[in-house]
């Protein structure tokens, strides 16, 4: 979907982004993390040209984009930023139709498309439709940034930090909101962030930045198993064994035989099932998918998977 081929950004003296290359597949998310001034924003702005490299180049579907009006591509492209970025003038659905109108939809397809998202984003659209942006709470405000920027039906979703500025609760509920519809529609994300725990949950592939250069472009478990750097190690921090329990679900250790106490859902993750343990201080939890007992999970089999990938 996304060739990056030798991209560089260079301002004045300084380089920004130095010669970066890396493919992202199609259906993948793909996020960019890093620290402050790594260069993770410039590198993800230059795939709709907001910023034009000084060399190197971006293929999306085999075609260089130098070759595709900026305007043009920017309107195949979705693209999401922290705070929203709402037009405050406009009504909820005035802003989720502002590309599609911009493309020449007419007035049906616009309005069907705009209740078919706020209904995905669970926001009713006869309650929501009309509102302007200053009757949202921020989470709310969050969802229609991102339900505009998939409003054309994109193959591709840019997001820069699209969840830094909400509440530990409200930005967990976004993360899964986002991870349901790109699986629904098979969207190619490109997702910017500086949480390394952000970049775990939602990553089919993380590209780990620093000053500019790509020290790792991997999937979650090779990152936390094989850090390629000391700087990589240090983003993840001291809880690795954690990291990776988070990576898979309970029912990827499933047990036959019984256990006693409060079930725990097949869907949950092995680091939800290894807490659980400790704090009720059991051996096994028993198990449950779609209310019925189909097995369960031991500490032992759980404290196994948080080793140290050989």
């Amino acid at each position: 979907m996304i060739e990056i081929q030798a991209l560089t950004k260079v301002y004045g003296q300084t380089t920004v982004v130095d010669s970066i290359s890396l493919t992202i597949e199609a259906g993948d998310i793909c996020v960019i993390v890093g620290t402050s001034g790594s260069g993770k924003t410039t590198l993800m702005r230059m795939i709709n040209r907001l910023v034009e490299p000084t060399s190197g180049r971006v293929l999306i579907d085999g075609q260089d984009t130098r070759e595709v009006p900026p305007y043009e591509l920017r309107r195949r492209i979705g693209y999401a930023i922290q705070g929203h970025g709402l037009f405050p003038h406009r009504t909820v659905s005035q802003n989720i139709g502002t590309v599609p109108s911009l493309l020449g939809w007419d007035k049906a397809r616009i309005r069907a498309r705009v209740d078919e998202l706020l209904d995905l984003f669970q926001l009713d659209p006869a309650q929501f439709r009309d509102r302007m942006p200053n009757e949202l709470s921020g989470g709310q405000q969050q969802r229609v940034g991102v339900a505009r920027a998939l409003a054309a039906e994109p193959n591709i979703l840019l997001m820069d930090e699209p969840f830094g500025a909400l509440d530990p609760v409200i930005r967990a509920k976004a993360q899964d909101d986002l991870l349901a519809i790109q699986r629904r529609f098979d969207t190619t994300v490109v997702l910017v962030t500086h949480d390394m725990e952000e970049a775990i949950h939602l990553g089919t592939r993380i590209a780990v930045m620093d000053e500019g250069r790509l020290l790792q472009y991997a999937t979650p478990a090779e990152i936390i198993g094989h850090p390629a750097t000391d700087f990589v190690s240090e983003l993840l921090g001291g809880d690795r064994p954690f990291r990776l329990l988070s990576l898979e679900t309970v029912a990827s250790l499933l047990e036959e035989g019984e256990a006693t106490g409060t079930p725990i859902p097949a869907g949950a993750s092995l680091r939800e099932a290894y807490a659980e343990c400790l704090w009720s201080g059991r051996e096994a939890l028993p198990v449950i998918q779609d209310g019925r007992l189909i097995g369960r999970i031991s500490r032992a089999r759980l404290a196994r998977s948080a080793a140290r990938p050989s």
